[in-house]
C-alpha cells in the first residue's frame, strides 16, 4: 500500500476540489440526487455492474501480528470471473494515457490522500492505455482477490478494457 500511494501522491492530475462547505447555507436547496451533501458525486448502482458495497464485504481479521481479509461468499464467487466496475481513475503515473491505475468508488479529492480503505480501491491493469478521465468511468476486465498482496491492496483487475459510455 506504501508503494502505491506514493506513485499516486507523484502522479501528475488535476485535484478535485471540494466545496467550502459540507451543508448548504440557509436558504439553499439540498444537493442534487446522485451527489452527497459534501458535494461529492455518489456513484448510481448500475445493472451489470459490480457495487462497491459488494466489494466493501469483508472481514478484517488479525492473523500473526497482520490484518488479513475475509471475503464473504459472494465475493470469492466473483474471484477469476469476467465483470465489470464503475469508479474514478487514480493515476499512478503521470501522463495523459494510463495502462495502470488504481479505480476508486470514491472521489479523489486530494492528490496526498487516498480516498479509503483496501476495501474501496482496486488495481487495474488495461489491456491498452486509457486515457485518464476525472469523470467516472465503467471498465471490464478479470477479477483477482488478493489474499496477501504486498502492496496491501485486496482487488486486482487485469486485462481491462473500457466499456464505451458506460454501455452494458
Amino acid at each position: 500500500m506504501r508503494k502505491l500511494l506514493a506513485a499516486f501522491t507523484f502522479a501528475l492530475f488535476a485535484p478535485l476540489v471540494p466545496p467550502a462547505a459540507a451543508t448548504p447555507p440557509d436558504g439553499m436547496p439540498p444537493p442534487a440526487a446522485g451527489s452527497s451533501a459534501s458535494g461529492f458525486q455518489i456513484l448510481p448502482e448500475l445493472k451489470g455492474v459490480v457495487s462497491w458495497k459488494t466489494l466493501a464485504r469483508v472481514e478484517e481479521m488479525k492473523v500473526n501480528q497482520r490484518i488479513v481479509p475475509k471475503f464473504s461468499t459472494e465475493i470469492t464467487a466473483l474471484d477469476g470471473k469476467e465483470i465489470r466496475l464503475q469508479g474514478f481513475m487514480m493515476p499512478l503515473e503521470a501522463g495523459k494515457k494510463q495502462r495502470r491505475f488504481l479505480l476508486s468508488g470514491n472521489v479523489p479529492s486530494c492528490p496526498f490522500c487516498l480516498p479509503g480503505g483496501p476495501e474501496s480501491l482496486v488495481e487495474v491493469l488495461c489491456k491498452d492505455a486509457l486515457n485518464f478521465k476525472m469523470e467516472p468511468i465503467v471498465i471490464s476486465g478479470k477479477l483477482s482477490i488478493l489474499r496477501d498482496d504486498p502492496s496491501g491492496l485486496w482487488y486486482r483487475i487485469t486485462n481491462a478494457a473500457l466499456v464505451p459510455d458506460g454501455k452494458m
